[in-house]
């Protein structure tokens, strides 16, 4: 489709309907949104416009002018994505939710919230804490918004135990992609009314339409959380225990696991201990429970069984300053090998395939004489393998030759997906699509899966006005 490129007259439009201090036309000032946490410049580029609507009638507003000129609209959370979801490639006008961040409502009866769609997790968590109530998912940086982790059905490290952002989402205020306003669910722990739009919504990258308002389900906090940190001579151990944990009718709050040289690097740069030198993998299992003799009683279980499958030992961090530390470095792994990435690869398999999953990422690494440093959730299937123009030696960054990581990036890719594919996973656990993703969909997905969500696409959005380009082409 050929777009309309932004004018003065659009402009002065949507100035009219959002104010002109809330209207951004000036590059310099839109260069932080220009991207999201992707590496490559190749995801990069400029809106014709930046507009902060203040309420749900101004977006409602917004996507009707979009629909009568015929230009593209992207919507754009925190921009803590790693696939270009919300990168507008074809100029346009994007929408920042800055001016829609309040907690409507903490419904302590119901235990339930309602927010609007710009409230950053950080915030959120704070506003809730003080009604003494909890939002499980926990993707890993605070500064992602509710509308974005909704947009990509988020996940995190205690997704085994309390599900992902989609457990939680019971309504939604939606503006779909031709400017209509819907509202779906509500206050309800259970629905089965109809097709459920509700879900269909929820993981669509701001494809099918822009969630303005949210009503999330919420629970009591843990009462009492430890800890473990438990080191093996190899991964294959650490991978084949976590069956065994959960075979012994243990269920963590979390389970994650990671190789030492990954590990050595983050306590360097990072400025912690990790709690074990031993081993070459680790399992970092998180427990929670009513009381501290109930958890320690699981945790020294969950040792038990570890140790009957080759663990070396097994440490329980009982101290929140302990926790603190480990919970740490795992949340900021990512950030110490950012520096140098291409890209990270967000493959979820069977849970009992991913030592054979890491096992294949070895051989490539020495194949190709490359670092795919690799840790992720060991419970839910979902291997995180970092793509770097680096390697490290004696604890220091050494970066490759541009001749050698460059033409060999795209084969380490499609190994990796197509050995992911051949024992039954997909190319996404929870980052979602994207633009980065798209060319791995025909792999992964029956032709007519995605022939259907095409067709879905055109019926939300017939002149594909939102979010262009993105999951696929049409």
């Amino acid at each position: 489709m050929n777009y309309t490129k932004i004018n003065k007259d659009i402009q002065s439009k949507l100035e009219a309907i959002s104010g002109t201090i809330n209207v951004i036309a000036d590059r310099a000032l839109m260069e932080n949104y220009t991207r999201d946490e992707y590496a490559l410049d190749i995801l990069k580029s400029y809106p014709g416009l930046v507009v902060k609507p203040r309420n749900t009638q101004e977006v409602s507003e917004i996507l009707k002018l979009a629909n009568e000129q015929k230009f593209p609209v992207y919507p754009r959370g925190g921009g803590t994505g790693l696939c270009g979801a919300c990168v507008p490639m074809l100029g346009g006008v994007l929408l920042l939710f800055d001016n829609m961040k309040k907690v409507i409502e903490v419904d302590t009866d119901n235990i339930m919230a309602v927010v609007e769609c710009g409230i950053p997790l950080s915030e959120f968590y704070k506003e809730i804490e003080k009604h003494g109530l909890f939002f499980p998912p926990h993707p890993g940086d605070d500064s992602a918004t509710i509308g974005g982790v909704i947009a990509t059905n988020a996940g995190g490290t205690r997704a085994v135990k309390l599900g992902v952002v989609r457990n939680y989402v019971k309504g939604l205020e939606v503006v779909l992609p031709t400017g209509e306003i819907i509202n779906i669910g509500g206050k309800l722990m259970k629905n089965s009314t109809g097709y459920s739009l509700l879900n269909l919504l929820i993981g669509a990258e701001g494809t099918l339409g822009i969630v303005t308002k949210a009503t999330i389900n919420l629970l009591p906090p843990p009462q009492c959380i430890m800890t473990l940190v438990v080191p093996f001579e190899s991964l294959n151990d650490a991978i084949k225990t976590v069956p065994e944990i959960i075979r012994a009718k243990i269920t963590p709050l979390a389970v994650e696991f990671i190789e030492k040289d990954v590990l050595v690097l983050a306590e360097k740069y990072l400025d912690r201990k990790w709690p074990a030198s031993q081993g070459q993998a680790y399992l970092m299992i998180i427990v929670d429970g009513d009381d501290e003799d109930s958890v320690f009683k699981t945790c020294e279980k969950i040792s038990d069984v570890c140790k009957k499958n080759n663990a070396i030992d097994a440490f329980i961090a009982d101290s929140k300053e302990k926790q603190k530390d480990i919970l740490y470095i795992r949340s900021h792994l990512y950030e110490v090998i950012k520096k140098y990435m291409i890209e990270d690869l967000d493959i979820v398999v069977p849970r009992a395939r991913i030592a054979d999953l890491v096992e294949r990422v070895h051989e490539i690494e020495k194949k190709y004489k490359v670092w795919l440093p690799t840790y992720g959730h060991a419970a839910d299937g979902n291997v995180h393998i970092h793509l770097l123009r680096a390697i490290v030696k004696d604890g220091v960054w050494i970066e490759t030759d541009k001749k050698i990581w460059e033409p060999n990036y795209g084969k380490i890719n499609n190994e990796l997906h197509g050995y992911a594919k051949s024992i039954g996973g997909q190319v996404s656990g929870e980052h979602g699509i994207g633009i980065k993703k798209k060319k791995y969909l025909k792999s992964f997905l029956e032709d007519k899966h995605i022939q259907l969500m095409k067709d879905i696409k055109k019926v939300f959005d017939p002149n594909n006005i939102l979010n262009p380009g993105k999951i696929f082409d049409l």
